[in-house]
């Protein structure tokens, strides 16, 4: 089990230029990747995200591509027959104005054109280092995530059996919660003094109504299934936020369904003990992949 959470940083040099990566994740809904790098690593984006993909499902994840260069690899060249032209149109101004036009540097570095830049080197020349430092970017990235996730799982396990054992004590409670209610309306058709009157298996069938009307058997029976399911994704090696995420919500109505049903104080409290687990599980479940 991951956690979306994570950090992973790392930092590769080079005679003449490093490169450092970091990557950060969050909690999100869906994947979404948003990637800052340098305008000379920019061709390595779609395979930085491929990369990135391999090791994340879901979540929000920052990555920041970072290139120092210890020695500046731009050239910057000068348009010589651009700069005569200029040059010569100056020397033709002056003397049509008779004046001193005084040309300095800064006048010539706003003429449009009249210097560009270059790159000496090919993007390909930091490959191997990019692969590197992404490696283990990710490598770390995932460890935290990792670590992170084990712990949640810990908490999912210990909130998971609180919720078990509070099922398992109202499924004690039921035979008892049934020979109450029978006990109860015998007594009501005593106190009526109806015993000469009614039919008893006519009793017999209302008993039997009202015990379907307020029976959490079936209530029982399907969490019983929702909590062997939540244990067995807890396992799994697979993504399961999602899933666990749909498990709580059919898991919180059948408890719903038994406190609604339930006549009972302490099966209401139980159900009460249940909700308080679902809602510490769902929030714990929205950490993870």
């Amino acid at each position: 089990m991951n956690s979306m959470t994570g950090y992973g940083y790392r930092s590769v040099s080079r005679d003449d230029y490093q490169i450092e990566i970091e990557i950060k994740g969050y909690n999100n809904r869906y994947l979404e990747i948003a990637s800052y790098m340098n305008s000379s690593l920019s061709s390595y984006e779609g395979y930085i995200t491929s990369q990135v993909k391999k090791v994340a499902r879901r979540g929000k994840i920052e990555l920041s591509v970072k290139l120092k260069v210890f020695e500046s690899e731009t050239q910057v060249h000068l348009d010589e027959a651009l700069f005569r032209q200029y040059l010569a149109a100056f020397r033709r101004a002056e003397e049509i104005s008779s004046l001193h036009l005084n040309v300095d540097a800064s006048s010539l570095l706003e003429i449009e054109d009249l210097f560009s830049t270059s790159c000496q080197k090919n993007a390909e020349v930091y490959k191997d280092a990019l692969d590197e430092a992404l490696e283990g970017a990710l490598h770390d990235f995932s460890l935290s995530r990792s670590r992170e996730g084990e712990e949640t799982k810990k908490d999912l396990y210990r909130l998971g059996r609180s919720f078990e054992e509070a099922n398992e004590r109202i499924g004690r409670s039921v035979l008892e919660y049934e020979n109450y209610f029978r006990k109860l309306l015998i007594e009501k058709y005593e106190e009526l003094d109806l015993s000469s009157r009614y039919d008893e298996t006519k009793l017999l069938q209302e008993i039997g109504a009202l015990l379907v009307k307020y029976s959490i058997n079936e209530e029982q029976n399907r969490l019983k299934t929702h909590i062997k399911e939540y244990f067995k994704l807890l396992e799994s090696c697979e993504p399961v936020g999602k899933k666990l995420d749909f498990l709580c919500q059919e898991m919180n109505r059948e408890v719903n369904t038994t406190a609604s049903k339930s006549q009972n104080v302490s099966i209401t409290l139980e159900t009460v003990q249940m909700k308080d687990d679902l809602e510490n599980i769902r929030e714990q479940i929205r950490n993870i992949e």
